[in-house]
């Protein structure tokens, strides 16, 4: 019996032991799949919208890394709005007075869920606590000063908004959330920050505003875009080579409004998003040395692709009608690693001395826009109604289809150098012109011939002497 019995007690304790080295082995594997999982996701990130997990650009797009573009970091990150030092009630309604915030990643004012309320008159400061992921406070609005995000309505009427602190946005509409502003002061000055902003899907109407920003667009946008609509106001950049007054990765509306870049370009549009201007004047004064000796096109208005995940691929389009564009450095508009439109109706054009109207062209790739030596632009020009002087570059790896109709004038050369372009197509109908300024170089063209003026020059179209 004893022998019996310690022969169980044996084989108890062998299959305690067995039973602990198995739970053991398999809590450590499950640890080491996760742990390899969680790896895999660092190095492979996010595939943006539209592309695959390789990052190939659909479509025929070029290939390229992913960037950093002027206006946002790129990269990925888990959706972090922050705390709000003051949360707006449904139905709230504050008239006057004096909201702050001084946190890290907490907005002075914020309204979430479905909450609707009403800013009258309120002033909004921003002035101490900086947001801790730079992602975070462009894609989600961390830190901003105001932020509007879920489905909430905000109302802002008067008052001033001023945020000088990293990661500080004016007032920022994230996810299905809507502002209408009018009337109001927003001075922003802090690192990566801008003055009003839509991301996520965000809406935002805003009238008659007096924006100022330093370092990144007092109209802007990010990650997941949305809708702007801005009527009336001034809105001006200054301090910071990437900070344009509109930088869209979203569809942006502007009427009857001042745009100033002091040390930017003017507009930028990215990806698959738009950019519309009516009766505006716009200003753009990028810095940085011009021509050959540079190593970056400088530039007024630019459409690009930048890869960085922040704008899903696609046609970039930029519209402008009445108004002026005045570029006081570098070309008036530059197309790289994109498809692209833009039309021009009644607009007043100053160019920068000894720059082109438009160069459509690839880049070197040391921003990420692709790979060089595939990653030329692709541009539908439209002049209606448009008087246009200034020479047209296109590069090997680039096309431009270019239409001048409904009484426009052109003037100007298009690849004088003697360059061929993928696609280089012009089409004249029969109430508008085209003088030469310099010998031209076009692969097709069509409409009315006879308006075109050679003004001593010669045009060639697929190589042979246009007569």
């Amino acid at each position: 019996m004893k022998n019996f019995k310690l022969y169980t007690l044996m084989v108890f304790l062998v299959l305690v032991v067995l039973t602990s080295g198995c739970t053991t082995t398999q809590e450590e594997q499950t640890s080491s799949d996760s742990n390899s999982s969680d790896v895999q996701m660092e190095e492979m990130g996010e595939a943006p919208a539209g592309m695959d997990g390789n990052m190939t650009p659909p479509d025929g797009m070029p290939e390229g890394e992913m960037g950093t573009p002027p206006g946002g970091s790129g990269g990925s990150t888990s959706v972090d709005t922050g705390t709000g030092a003051y949360v707006l009630t449904d139905g709230e309604e504050l008239d006057g007075g004096t909201y702050t915030s001084i946190n890290d990643d907490e907005n002075a004012i914020r309204a979430e869920d479905e909450t609707t309320a009403t800013l009258t008159d309120v002033t909004v400061e921003k002035t101490d606590g900086s947001a801790s992921s730079s992602d975070a406070s462009s894609f989600y609005g961390l830190n901003s000063a105001i932020l509007a995000l879920d489905n909430a309505v905000l109302y802002i009427n008067g008052g001033s908004v001023t945020a000088t602190t990293e990661g500080s946005n004016g007032v920022f509409a994230y996810d299905g959330a809507t502002i209408y502003i009018e009337d109001t002061e927003i001075d922003v000055s802090g690192g990566n920050a801008g003055g009003i902003e839509v991301a996520g899907g965000g809406t935002m109407y805003a009238t008659n505003l007096n924006v100022f920003s330093t370092v990144k667009a007092a109209i802007r946008s990010d990650r997941g875009g949305g809708t702007m609509v801005v009527d009336g106001g001034t809105y001006t950049t200054s301090g910071s080579s990437g900070a344009p007054a509109v930088y869209s990765t979203a569809d942006v509306t502007v009427s009857n409004a001042t745009l100033i870049a002091e040390t930017s370009e003017a507009v930028v549009v990215e990806g698959l998003n738009s950019v519309v201007i009516n009766n505006c004047d716009v200003t753009g004064s990028m810095e940085g040395v011009y021509g050959a000796d540079s190593s970056e096109n400088i530039h007024n208005v630019m459409l690009y692709q930048s890869m960085s995940g922040d704008a899903e691929v696609g046609t970039s389009s930029f519209t402008m009608t009445d108004g002026s564009l005045v570029s006081n450095n570098g070309d008036m508009f530059y197309v790289t690693n994109t498809e692209s439109v833009i039309t021009l109706t009644n607009v007043d054009l100053t160019l920068a001395d000894d720059t082109y109207l438009m160069v459509i062209a690839g880049n070197d790739g040391s921003n990420g826009w692709g790979s060089e030596g595939s990653n030329g632009g692709i541009c539908e020009v439209n002049f209606n109604e448009q008087t246009a002087t200034g020479d047209i570059m296109v590069d090997s790896i680039s096309e431009m289809t270019l239409s001048i109709s409904d009484g426009s004038t052109y003037t100007g050369a298009i690849n004088s150098d003697g360059t061929t372009a993928s696609v280089l197509s012009v089409t004249l109908d029969d109430t508008s012109t085209w003088t030469l300024t310099g010998d031209s170089y076009v692969t097709e063209l069509s409409g009315t011939t006879d308006n075109i003026d050679l003004n001593g020059y010669t045009l060639y179209v697929d190589g042979v002497a246009f007569e």
